[in-house]
């Protein structure tokens, strides 16, 4: 089967077409014929792995080390990325209950990645459902880290109706559903996004938009129920003050120093910081779908590439001109 392979770390022409050995599913996993595959952060980290130093990545230094040794440290374990897809069951293992042949199906796959190949194999417990009925293949790649790490994290703060939100990086993968999410429970949502992104971020459904580049939502004298920032760009020290009296802070990216405010604020102050990681499970997926066939989620495609320009998409979407979800598709779709 067709695959990208990386055999080092480094920019984008590292990723490689090549013919690997086509997987066999095990007894209790389903054999996917991947249809779609979106080009994430994720991908972007790991392929640069080797130069991300601890200070450059956005969670505290154990998490690094964790990553780095799973990853490989000088050159890649996993070689081949992909972490979300879509596609289709094309055969399933003797003790398979859930799945059968033929079925439409789209999934996470985490740090074990794979999805950058023609297939790849799924345990049918493992984050995989059958996709949405009204998204097409290349939509529902794109749904189910962001839709589920956003749910998962708003958890968090139990979000209710008529509260204002503030979403401090609105138009990244887990910002551009957790707007969506915060909209769907009645409350006010407010992106924070580049100059760009705007339109994009209005389109999702913000009440509000702001041009990080010309404002600083921070000095703006407006206040919020809970500022969720994504990408742990915000200091606490500062937006305190736009919080409301009993607000709360989440970061989805933190390090040491924002922990450590964590555990302050839940000692003492009515304004709190929380530091939350998403736990995904099968059942959120499963969740995201029935939010999706609702019309109470959507996605939107900026650019699709053939398997053959990955690199080309993995350049577009680093230096950071994608509107929306960049993907890649397969020839048998």
């Amino acid at each position: 089967m067709k695959a990208i392979v990386y055999e080092k770390y480094g920019p984008p022409e590292v990723l490689q077409l090549k013919e690997v050995e086509k997987p066999t599913p095990k007894d209790n996993e389903v054999l996917v014929r991947i249809y779609a595959t979106p080009v994430t952060y994720g991908e972007i980290i790991a392929r640069n792995n080797r130069k991300i130093s601890p200070r450059k990545f956005n969670m505290p230094f154990l998490f690094w080390l964790i990553n780095r040794m799973s990853f490989g440290i000088r050159k890649p374990k996993r070689k081949i990325l992909g972490s979300e897809f879509a596609g289709e069951i094309e055969a399933v293992g003797k003790d398979v209950k859930l799945f059968q042949e033929g079925d439409q199906v789209f999934g996470y796959r985490g740090p074990s990645m794979g999805a950058y190949a023609e297939y790849l194999c799924m345990s049918e417990e493992g984050r995989v459902a059958i996709k949405p009925t009204n998204m097409s293949y290349e939509e529902a790649a794109t749904v189910p880290f962001g839709a589920m790490t956003a749910l998962n994290l708003l958890r968090k703060v139990n979000i209710q109706s008529g509260q204002k939100i503030l979403i401090n990086g609105a138009s990244v993968g887990i910002g551009s559903f957790a707007v969506q999410h915060v909209k769907n429970s009645g409350a006010e949502v407010t992106g924070v996004c580049s100059t760009t992104k705007l339109d994009y971020v209005k389109s999702l459904g913000a009440d509000k938009v702001i041009d990080y580049t010309q404002e600083d939502f921070t000095k703006s004298g407006e206040t919020y129920d809970v500022i969720f920032d994504i990408l742990g760009k915000s200091k606490f020290s500062r937006g305190k003050k736009a919080l409301e009296k009993n607000g709360r802070y989440l970061y989805a990216s933190f390090k040491t120093r924002k922990l450590l405010q964590m555990l302050r604020t839940s000692i003492i102050g009515n304004k709190k910081v929380i530091c939350a990681i998403s736990m995904d499970k099968t059942e959120d997926l499963i969740a995201i779908k029935e939010l999706v066939e609702a019309g109470k989620l959507k996605t939107i495609i900026d650019k699709s590439y053939p398997l053959e320009q990955v690199a080309e998409a993995h350049d577009y979407v680093e230096k950071g001109l994608k509107k929306g979800n960049v993907v890649i598709t397969f020839d048998h779709l």
